[in-house]
Parts: structure tokens; sequence; C-alpha cells
């Protein structure tokens, strides 16, 4: 469709603004538009790691309870319409192209030009609207303060866990960090969280200062059963104590689930009605691909998109549920983040390393991602390649049959991975 190519190139276009917090565009650009987000009832989703999951299990359970419900994350892993979802299904290529046309007229009326995630959040508020949903799942792009998304009135507000990230824009301590994803909470408005220490302390203060109900899912989940097809959790409610199962790998989910099962029963304590056994098929349901994604078998090949040092801790922590003889590790990382400490972690686990480059403007160098790997494991056997297609292939190279690779680093990385695996074409040329 040439006239969605050339409209997504001019979108595209917008990444070179970069990152511009602040919510004064947002509001003007959707005031343009009639603020669609007023139209329908929003769980808004914010926090460092794990957003993703939360907000499609919390999608999944509201669709087996017969709503309508919109899915907005960030970023994607392929294609951009993967951000903007209805009843589990991306937008389709006509629909993107009349509602991109109508945002981006809009925008250009305005004085100064929105960023790249201010149009694809009003993308997103307009697509819901036009397909009337009862419910749309919003994640949080980047802190939540000044994140475009902070612009809803929600009816529930989630924090997941908080830990350095985005440090040039939120802060260099935990307790700067908590107080921006804080800035999602609203006056009265419920707020759920897997939070601890000096974070949790900070947004305690702060739901307290706006009168709102703060609910910890800390100590609310056991895992009772892993393995490579899915696990199994016990999960204490609000309510009573559910056993669940999930295909979603890694020990972290519990905390996930918990998060999206606390969500569920706090909306139905609000009045909203679901059948017995949603919560249940709702998280059987739930996928999250690129993240603790096991795409292979032969050889098996993991992929997840840990880009931060609490995400990559979390990843080394499930690999111990995955029985392999030697670590095989794909790495490409944005030059924004905490490279070093990320590669701390997890190079000493691995007898071969790959680097490579992901398609972005702000990828780190392969060479460079090789002299810190040698500084933490002199050892591993370190190969430098120029994009993922070749690391992947030197990676399956050297792999015996008894090997892991696992592609992580960066969310664009594993994007492209999963392309390249599924045979799928990759549509972010026009970064």
């Amino acid at each position: 469709m040439e006239e969605l190519d050339d409209l997504l190139e001019e979108l595209y276009k917008l990444k070179r603004i970069g990152i511009k917090p602040g919510l004064e565009r947002i509001k003007k650009l959707l005031d343009k538009l009639g603020n669609p987000q007023s139209s329908y009832k929003i769980i808004h989703v914010g926090g460092t790691n794990g957003k993703g999951s939360i907000c499609r299990i919390i999608s999944s359970i509201l669709l087996e309870g017969g709503y309508t419900v919109g899915l907005f994350t960030s970023p994607h892993l392929i294609h951009l319409r993967e951000r903007f979802v209805v009843n589990g299904e991306e937008i389709k290529d006509d629909e993107l192209l009349d509602v991109l046309k109508v945002v981006l007229n809009a925008a250009k009326k305005m004085d100064e030009k929105p960023t790249f995630f201010e149009i694809s959040t009003a993308i997103a508020f307009e697509f819901f609207r036009r397909r009337e949903v009862d419910f749309a799942v919003i994640e949080v792009g980047m802190g939540g303060r000044y994140d475009a998304t902070n612009v809803v009135s929600p009816i529930i507000s989630i924090i997941t866990n908080v830990a350095i990230d985005h440090s040039e824009y939120l802060g260099n301590n935990i307790e700067d960090i908590a107080k921006e994803k804080a800035g999602i909470i609203k006056d009265g408005i419920p707020v759920i969280t897997s939070a601890t220490g000096k974070a949790l302390d900070v947004i305690d203060r702060i739901a307290r200062k706006k009168h709102a109900e703060l609910i910890s899912g800390n100590g609310r989940w056991e895992r009772r059963d892993f393995g490579l097809n899915g696990q199994r959790f016990v999960v204490h409610g609000i309510f009573r104590d559910y056993e669940l199962e999930t295909p979603l790998l890694g020990r972290f989910q519990g905390e996930n689930i918990t998060l999206a099962v606390l969500a569920i029963e706090k909306l139905q304590m609000m009045g909203v009605f679901l059948p017995d056994g949603c919560i249940e098929r709702g998280v059987r349901n739930a996928s999250n691909p690129g993240r603790m994604e096991l795409v292979s078998t032969n050889p098996k090949i993991l992929l997840d998109g840990a880009h931060n040092v609490g995400a990559i801790k979390a990843l080394i922590e499930s690999l111990g549920d995955f029985p392999y003889n030697d670590l095989i590790l794909v790495l490409g990382i944005l030059s924004d983040k905490d490279i070093n400490g990320m590669i701390k972690e997890i190079a000493p686990l691995a007898k071969h390393i790959i680097t490579t480059m992901p398609k972005s403007e702000r990828v780190c160098e392969s060479e460079e991602l090789v002299e810190i790997v040698k500084k933490h494991n002199p050892v591993c056997k370190v190969y430098s390649t120029k994009n993922v297609r070749e690391a992947i292939s030197k990676a399956k190279e050297i792999s015996k049959p008894d090997d892991l690779i696992c592609i992580t680093g960066s969310l664009y990385t594993v994007g492209e991975a999963r392309a390249i695996l599924y045979h799928k074409d990759y549509s972010d040329e026009y970064e």
C-alpha cells in the first residue's frame, strides 16, 4: 500500500526529533482530535520492567469476559501495527492509513511538531474510539509524569517494579525514578504496585498525598511448577487464591500475573462483571512475543528483550529453568543504556558471546561491546558482527545440540531476530 508506506516514512522521520518530555504537545494534538481518550475506560500501566506482560494479561482476561478491549504497547518488534490491538488483533493497513492521515493532518496544524511517540499515542486513542472499545489497556512509554500517555484519566493505575533506566531523563537514583513513575497516580484512583524498598516508600507517599488506595502485589504469589512449555503459579488475590497456568516463561511472570489479577479484582469491586473462569482462561491465553520466548528447540533459541540491568538480572534468574550445556549470547544494545552494568551481569555466564547491531540510530557499535565483554569475561570466545542476521548465522554455526542461544540486550535486537527467524519482513527501514 504505497500511500501507507509514504505516511509511515513521514512518521518515522519524526524520530529525529528524539524524546521531548512534556504533555503540552500531546494535549494540543488530542484536543484537535476531540479527545478520543475520554471515550472508554482506561487501565494505565507504568513501571520499569514487566509492563508489556501485565498489559497483555489484563487485556486477555477482559477479552475472556466478553468486553471489547484496546491494547497499546511499545516498542513494536517488527511492524508499527503491533502497537495498536483490539480484541487480540492488530490494526489493519486500511485502518492504520485512515487514522494516520487524520492524526498527521492534525499535527501539521500545530506550531511545535509532536514526537514520534506522541503521534503513536494519538493513533492508539483515535483507533480505540473508532472501534468503540469498552476498555483500553495503555502502557507508559518512558517514565510516567511527562509521558505522552499520562493525559489519560484511568480507573486503575499500575506501577510495576522500579529500577535504573533512562537515567538521562528520569534521574540517577531509585527515589528520583520512582517519583517520575508515580507521576501516573491520579487523585482518588487506586494504584497497584510491585515496587519495593525506597521506590515503594516514594510511591506510598505520593499515593497518600493524592488519596489513592495503594495495593501491593509483593508476597502474593508462589511458583508451583515450570518447564519449557509454561509454568504454574498460585496467586493470593484480594478475594481468593488462584491456581494459574501460563505459557509465559520466566520466574518473574509470577509478579506480573499477580499485578494483573489484583487489577482485575479491583475492577470487579468497581462493578465490572466477569464470568467465572475468566482470570484462569485469560492468564492461560496471554502471550508476549519477544519476552522469554523460546522460538526454536533445535537449536534452542531464546529471545528476551532485556534492555536494562534489572531485566538482565531477571533473565539470568530465569535461565536456570532451561536445561543446556553452554550458553551462546547474541548481544545488541543501544548506546543510551547501562551497557557496562548489563554486560557485567550476564557475560560471565556465557561460553560464546556474539555482539551485533540492530537497526537504530542509537545502536552501540559491535566492537565497543566486544571490549566491554572482554573486560567482564576474558575467557569466553567473542565474535563481532555487523547485523543481527549475521549474528544468528554465527550462533547457529557454533552451537551444539545441547547449547542454548539467547538473543538479548534490546527489543530492537529481538524484533529483528524474530523477523529473521520467522521469515517475516522487517519494516523499520524508515529509521
